[in-house]
């Protein structure tokens, strides 16, 4: 049986912002995840995209004319532009050491070891924490805390002397930067419709990764690496006070209404006509008085939960692990960042020695490779996985699923385990350094995902991430070879299994909805 309320409520799954919503119809026979997202059954009651109109806009925008769905194309792309400024400056500050490991190891005496182990804490889950305060009192202020704290850190880097104080450091900064890797998605989700964001995912995944392959000259030694990358970071504080606006919004709609009226419950063929005449859209007559420059300025926008929702949203997204789908996105996700931070984990390694005997500039140098794999995988999961999305939903009566998009990991089955092996039996065998930047940029390439990423999924790769940190050190005793054509193996059975989740990925889906929407319910404002 449905049930019905009035509810408030944070949506972390795929195909849904995480905004708050007001809910005046909550039906639990609705499948969580699914979107109409093609008017293939010429309903009357959706919105239309104006460049294509047969793509329906969900969420559907409201009638407020500050709702960030509602924005000019200029304004959501200065919007988009500011958030990608943000990820740039947090990557850079984060993971500029990442190519001086070894100079910073011998100035200080601090082991390889606990300086990798250390880097695992920048990728913490004090999401836990900054989550639900930026959906709470505004992610802008957020934004901002974020980047002035690291460039605290990156300032103090250079004056660090022992592994304490390199350990506390990287605690700090972790819990600073989380809002980099679960925050950004959130704002896009915010500002783009379910049929754009793949592409502004894609593209904040490029300079989510691809400010860890930054390069600055280490010339003036590897204490003005951090000081420049500390000046990259208040320039981009100067740029985001100015710029960057807060999209914390309340609406009125939400996945449960939107999907009753669009039929995207199990059986909804039954009830097409029905639907068709239910829930009118707004009209397009925009209302409210639009916020002046100086109210957008403000450091936190307003109140938009209550203590009791704030206090919900830091334990939720652990229980949400309950839900197959969920964890299993955040595993697949996990373990390809696991190859990101085996690859720079030992770069510094494998390029300092014989017979390569690069400085720490020629290190930063080779990621040139991992760039251009970023860019050719961003096009591919973020343009291509959009078009995809929509000419697969054609094809199903105007319904996208999340497992669409899954058939696009083909690719991956064969560059995944390739590069792995290339890179580590490259670097055995002492190839000559074209190979190995070669394998880096198709692990680049392999390795991209895109959607819209929950905060849970973010816990359980942050978790993989972290303890890799400390097993990559000891995995490496087993040599380059052996330890890189292990990784390829097991990376090959890693991502077969999105086979799995094509296959029964829906039905999972269907089997938690009550449960899910349960927890929906359960996220109220002030009740």
């Amino acid at each position: 049986m449905s049930f019905r309320c009035r509810r408030y409520c944070i949506f972390h799954l795929e195909g849904l912002p995480a905004s708050l919503y007001i809910m005046h119809d909550i039906d639990d026979s609705v499948v969580p995840g699914s979107v109409y997202l093609v008017d293939v059954q010429e309903k009357t009651t959706v919105v239309h995209a104006g460049n294509d109109s047969a793509i329906v806009l969900s969420p559907t925008p409201s009638s407020d004319i500050n709702d960030p769905l509602n924005w000019s194309r200029g304004r959501k792309l200065l919007q988009i532009v500011c958030v990608m400024i943000y990820t740039s400056a947090i990557g850079i500050g984060t993971t500029m050491l990442y190519s001086i490991l070894q100079p910073i190891s011998n100035d200080t005496g601090i082991p390889l070891a606990t300086l990798n182990a250390g880097t695992g804490y920048i990728l913490g889950w004090g999401a836990l924490i900054n989550q639900p305060l930026a959906l709470t009192f505004g992610k802008r202020g957020i934004y901002l805390i974020s980047v002035l704290g690291n460039t605290a850190i990156c300032l103090l880097t250079p004056y660090i002397k022992t592994e304490g104080q390199w350990i506390a450091s990287k605690i700090v900064q972790g819990y600073l930067c989380t809002p980099v890797e679960s925050l950004c998605e959130v704002s896009i989700a915010d500002t783009f419709f379910a049929h754009e964001r793949g592409t502004y995912i894609g593209i904040y995944t490029l300079f989510l990764f691809g400010s860890v392959f930054s390069f600055i000259y280490d010339g003036q030694g590897w204490h003005w690496v951090m000081y420049w990358a500390a000046i990259i970071n208040f320039g981009s504080l100067i740029v985001l006070f100015f710029f960057m606006e807060e999209t914390n919004f309340v609406r009125n709609t939400s996945e449960a209404t939107e999907a009753v009226r669009f039929s995207t419950k199990p059986g909804a063929e039954k009830d097409d006509k029905e639907s068709t005449t239910s829930s009118p859209v707004p009209s397009g007559d925009l209302t409210g008085i639009p916020k002046t420059y100086s109210q957008r300025l403000a450091l936190f926008g307003g109140r938009y939960a209550s203590n009791k929702l704030l206090l919900t949203m830091t334990y939720r997204p652990v229980i949400l692990l309950r839900f197959p789908v969920i964890f299993w996105a955040g595993f697949q996700y996990g373990t390809c960042l696991v190859w990101y931070n085996v690859l720079n984990a030992t770069c510094s390694l494998i390029l300092s020695e014989q017979p390569y005997n690069f400085r720490a500039s020629f290190v930063g140098l080779t990621y040139l490779g991992p760039l251009i794999g970023m860019f050719l995988g961003t096009f591919y999961s973020g343009w291509v996985g959009d078009r995809f999305a929509v000419r697969y939903a054609r094809r199903t009566r105007g319904i996208r699923e999340p497992e669409h998009r899954l058939w696009l990991m083909v690719v991956s089955l064969l560059l995944c385990p390739a590069s792995l092996i290339l890179w580590g039996v490259g670097a055995s065998k002492g190839i000559s350094w074209v190979g190995l930047v070669f394998g880096m940029g198709i692990i680049s390439c392999s390795t991209d995902m895109s959607g819209e990423v929950m905060m849970a999924v973010i816990l359980v790769r942050n978790t993989l991430s972290f303890a890799i940190g400390y097993g990559i050190t000891p995995w490496l005793y087993m040599g380059y070879q052996n330890t890189f054509i292990s990784a390829g193996f097991v990376g090959l059975a890693i991502t077969m299994t999105f086979l799995i989740v094509i296959k029964w990925g829906k039905s999972w889906r269907i089997a938690s909805r009550k449960r899910y929407w349960g927890y929906v319910a359960d996220g109220t404002l002030g009740h």
